[in-house]
Formats: C-alpha cells, structure tokens, sequence
C-alpha cells in the first residue's frame, strides 16, 4: 500500500484527491494538511510514502518546504501538484529534489502513474516536460532567461514579484535581507535589467505573478 499525505490549502483539491484516490485498492490518503505548520505536525506522528504538496501552500513556499522535508525526512519522497506552470517551475523543483511535478491539470491516470513510478523509485515527468527538457526553444526567451537562474534565484524572484519586501523575502526563505539584497542584484544583472521595476516586468514575462 502506498500511503499518501496531501498537503494544499484548497479544501475543494484535498476532498478531490481523496475522492479520485479512495478506491485505488494499492494507493491509500493517510492525511492532509492545509499549511507548512500543519504539514510538519502530521510528520511528527506520520509516514507517508509521498507528499503531494501544493507549490504556493501557505507560510513556507513550496521549495523551502521541499528543502525542510528532504533535510528532516529523506526517506519521503515529494511530488510537487500545482496550478502554476510547469515549464517555469518543474525544473526548479525536481533540482531542489522533488521526484515529480504534477499538473493540477493532469489527468487522473497521470496521477496515479506518477504516484506508482515514484513509489517504485523512479523520477516522473511529463511527456510535455521531457520534451522541452530535450530541445532548446529558443526563441521562446523567457525561458531562456530561466535556465540561467539558480533555484535560489527563482525562490526570491516570486516571492519579490508577489509584493513582498526584503525584509519578508528573507524571512520566507530563512536568509538575512543583506543576502537577499544580493540576490536581487545577481537576479538584475542575469535578467539584463538595472531597477526593480524592470526586474518585477522579467517576473512577469517568466510567469511569476
């Protein structure tokens, strides 16, 4: 049986989950959490097999959250499902060591083919993804800009580009505002621009608002 805990803070996607997950006779839900605090509290007494965690859960950001989970809990294995688009953030979070990332658009069979995949040990994408993975757009130049930033990097863009300050930044993140200040310039000159307004215009045309 593979046990399952999933962590979004959207009602309405848990009671799906455990709706589309309930009769599966080898897949079982043995918990849910709707924040970063009560996730890490079901940790305490739980051991899921995989964690499907919601990239933008509440209180931690999802790859900070990944991070604290491979740290305290290596042996869980996490598939990020999210809202967000794949293309910006998939490879941000399988570097960070997620197993997977689904679509909260995939199909159900793509959910329980990546749930058993990752079970077994093995890493899952989508036939989309892979076949960006495989050949260089480039002339889509967002991603191209994307591809130079480290997963660090992504993690201060969108959380700058969702209106927080420093001071918030670094907080969310467990970081000083000095770093986060230097992330901020390294972010200005990678992405080619010399004020925050321009950087907040590179966020937006990478996805991240």
């Amino acid at each position: 049986m593979i046990k399952i805990l999933v962590a979004d803070n959207h009602p309405i996607i848990r009671m799906g989950v455990r709706q589309v997950l309930e009769p599966v006779s080898d897949i079982e839900v043995i918990a849910d959490a709707s924040t970063t605090t009560e996730l890490f509290q079901q940790l305490e007494t739980l051991t899921p097999d995989i964690i499907l965690l919601e990239m933008d859960i509440p209180e931690i950001n999802g790859i900070a959250t990944l991070r604290k989970i491979k740290k305290e809990y290596p042996s869980i294995k996490v598939i990020i499902y999210s809202g967000q688009s794949e293309d910006v953030y998939a490879l941000s979070t399988i570097r960070a060591g997620a197993f997977g990332y689904l679509s909260k658009a995939s199909d159900v069979d793509y959910i329980l083919s990546a749930i058993r995949k990752v079970s077994a040990g093995s890493m899952f994408i989508t036939n989309e993804l892979a076949q960006r993975l495989a050949f260089d757009e480039s002339t889509q130049k967002p991603r191209r800009f994307f591809r130079k930033l480290s997963t660090r990097e992504v993690e201060v863009l969108k959380l700058l580009a969702s209106g927080k300050r420093n001071k918030e930044v670094a907080l969310g993140l467990d970081l000083n505002e000095k770093t986060v200040s230097t992330y901020k310039a390294r972010l200005m000159r990678k992405l080619n621009v010399d004020n925050i307004v321009d950087l907040l215009q590179q966020a937006k045309a990478l996805e991240l608002y």
